[in-house]
Formats: structure tokens, C-alpha cells, sequence
């Protein structure tokens, strides 16, 4: 029989580079230094460059970038912040660990990503609060529509956020994600395009004072040991984290690469039987996730699973919908239906780097053998 088919492969990430992360973390723990050091400066040099920012900051993992991303932009409560239901629930729930008041605003079933006319609508009419800022979510890989974002943000002078946890990689007109908006904030969860062995995350920014402010709020607000100059909390990048991730990102661009190389391929094959990803003008996608759509979706995730090959559902149940949010978060005036709708069609296949060309194809012939049924 044939291996089963994992959506992500954790292991092969750290085979690859196995001798080079071995003596990364063998040089953190024989230096006696494993937090906020010299491993944390030169990772965050080295990635604030390849995301095309002059500085990065980094925290303990995605969901506290978020809220070190908004609390240096002097988010409070108060201050309602526009975002999206379809979204991992981190993305709101950061919003409210900050003291803020989410906006849940509906997504163009396209992209996935926010609506720009909808936001624009949800802006005019808020009555959750003072209008202050704009999460844009990058999801699956997908850059959201940046310059429509950036137009409402002037006309009514909000600040901008980008929520880069699924984007590392992913361009728009040429430039990357993340150095579109005030401040952008990074995860490097594991299942990530750049993920550590751990947890881990990264706020990244051209402001110099937005980067000072980071980097105290990460540290119990500290410019000075031991002297709290802001409020600040606990999240800091460990050494041996920072180490790897350096390593990590030595290769990501040529992981990248394979990922489209294999997006490329599905999509030659699976159009016409599933709603393939679609990718925005002038976007250049990063396939964190490779999402399709059907009316068939549980059909075709228990077929995938006859046949051995994992798969994933990104997000089943959106925000709004979930327990803890039901009734309270406030959502725009047009409502959340392309979002309701697409957690029951949207899949997400099997999609990582060392994915090799006979999984690739027998991921694809179990789903045309599905459409046969």
C-alpha cells in the first residue's frame, strides 16, 4: 500500500535541514545566552530584509504580534478595529486582548480575503466605537486588495495592520505583504511558509518609533531593565527559536517556489472539477493553504480520507458563529453571508514543499476518481 498523504509534513521541514538546525541550537545552548540575544538581533535583521522592512520585532507567537501590532499604534478600548470572520480566531481574539472592539466584515468569495466595498460600508456606519484601524488578513497566501484598503484608511484616516500569518512570501504589484501598512505582524507556528520548531512570531514595521514601542511592549515595557517606561506583557522570541528560524529561512523562497509549482499543477488538473484558488491581479500567491471549493465538500474530504490523503478545513466555523463570539462581536451593516457560505464548501488539500510529484498526482486522480462517483 501506499504512504498516507499528510497536508503538512512537520518532519521532512527539519530533515532538510537537519545538520545546519542541529548546530544552530547546539551554539545556543553552549553560549549560555537563550533570550533576547544575539541569535534574536540577526534573525530579526535578516527577516525584517527579506520582508522589505526596516525593522522587525520578535514575540512569542502570531497572536501576541497581533497585539503588540495594534497596542503600539495606541489601540484602546474604545476604538473598534474592522476585520474579518473568516479568519483563524487569533485575529479577533488579539483585537479584544488588546481592549478593543472587533468589526467582522464579509469577504469577496473570490479571494477570501476582506471586501473593500463592504469594509468601506462597515466603516461609514460603525457604532461599535471609534473608527481606529483595519486588520487586513492575508489568508491562505493571498494578499488582500492592498490599494482599496489603503483608500479607505486615508479617507477616513485609519490605521493599517497586516495580519501576514499565512503570507510569508506572498507580493502584490512587486512588493511583499506586511510593507503595504503602519505595521504588520508575522507567526511562525509550524504548519507556517516559515515555521519554527515551537512557537514563535514577529511584528514587523518602517517606523523606527513603531519598532521602539514593539520592542518595549514585548519586554513588560521596558527601555530600560527592570524600568517599565509603558505597560507592557511577556513575549519575547527565544534564542534557539530565532536560531532555527534563521536557518528556516535560508531556504524558504526555493519552498515557496515549490509550493506554486505544485498549485500550478493542481490547478491545471482540478479546474472544472472543483473551484480552484483564485489569484488576485498582480498578486503573487504564497499557497500557505490550497483551498478549493464545492457543494461536495464533506463528499470529497471522506473520499480524500478512503484514499489515505489528508486534508483540512480552514475555517469551519467562522468567528461570529463560534461560542465564545455568538451574539457579541459587532459585524458590518451587509452582514457575513459569502463568509457563512463558504465555511461549508471551502477544503483545503494537501500542500507543503516536500510534497513530491507522485503525491502530487495521486492526490489528483483521487479526486477525479471522486467526481466519477
Amino acid at each position: 500500500m501506499a504512504a498516507p498523504i499528510a497536508m503538512v509534513d512537520l518532519k521532512s521541514g527539519y530533515l532538510s535541514q537537519q545538520q545546519d538546525i542541529d548546530a544552530a541550537v547546539r551554539r545556543v545552548l553552549e553560549s549560555g545566552w537563550y533570550i533576547l540575544g544575539a541569535e534574536c538581533a540577526n534573525f530579526e535583521k535578516r527577516f525584517a530584509e527579506w520582508c522589505g522592512t526596516g525593522y522587525a520585532v520578535g514575540v512569542g507567537n502570531g497572536t501576541d504580534a497581533i497585539i503588540i501590532a495594534l497596542k503600539a499604534l495606541g489601540i484602546a478600548e474604545g476604538d473598534a478595529v474592522f476585520t474579518v470572520s473568516h479568519t483563524a480566531v487569533a485575529t479577533v481574539a488579539a483585537v479584544e486582548l488588546a481592549g478593543a472592539t472587533p468589526v467582522l466584515v464579509d469577504i469577496d468569495p473570490a479571494t477570501f480575503t476582506i471586501d473593500p466595498a463592504k469594509l468601506e460600508d462597515a466603516i461609514i456606519h460603525c457604532k461599535a466605537g471609534r473608527p481606529r484601524a483595519i486588520i487586513a488578513v492575508h489568508l491562505y497566501g493571498q494578499p488582500c486588495d492592498l490599494p482599496a484598503i489603503q483608500a479607505s484608511c486615508k479617507r477616513h484616516g485609519l490605521l493599517l495592520i497586516e495580519d501576514c500569518a499565512q503570507a510569508h512570501g506572498a507580493r502584490l504589484a512587486g512588493k511583499p505583504v506586511g510593507s503595504f501598512g503602519d505595521i504588520a505582524s508575522y507567526s511562525f507556528y509550524p504548519t507556517k511558509n516559515l515555521g519554527a520548531f515551537g512557537d514563535g512570531g514577529a511584528v514587523t514595521t518602517n517606523d523606527p518609533g513603531l519598532a521602539d514601542a514593539a520592542a518595549a511592549l514585548r519586554q513588560y515595557g521596558w527601555k530600560t531593565r527592570y524600568l517599565s517606561d509603558i505597560k507592557g506583557m511577556n513575549t519575547r522570541l527565544d534564542e534557539i527559536q530565532a536560531a532555527m528560524l534563521a536557518i528556516r529561512l535560508s531556504r524558504l523562497d526555493q519552498e515557496i517556489a515549490r509550493r506554486r509549482e505544485i498549485a500550478a499543477i493542481y490547478d491545471q488538473a482540478l479546474e472544472g472539477i472543483v473551484e480552484i484558488p483564485k489569484v488576485r491581479a498582480g498578486a503573487s500567491h504564497a499557497y500557505h493553504l490550497y483551498v478549493v471549493r464545492s457543494g461536495r465538500r464533506d463528499e470529497l474530504a471522506a473520499a480524500l480520507k478512503a484514499a489515505d490523503i489528508g486534508t483540512g478545513i480552514h475555517y469551519p466555523v467562522p468567528v461570529h458563529q463560534q461560542n465564545a463570539y455568538l451574539g457579541r462581536v459587532a459585524t458590518a451593516p451587509s452582514g457575513l453571508a459569502e463568509t457563512e457560505r463558504a465555511s461549508t464548501q471551502i477544503l483545503s488539500l494537501p500542500m507543503h514543499p516536500f510534497l513530491g510529484d507522485a503525491d502530487v498526482a495521486r492526490v489528483i486522480e483521487a479526486v477525479r476518481r471522486w467526481q466519477k462517483r
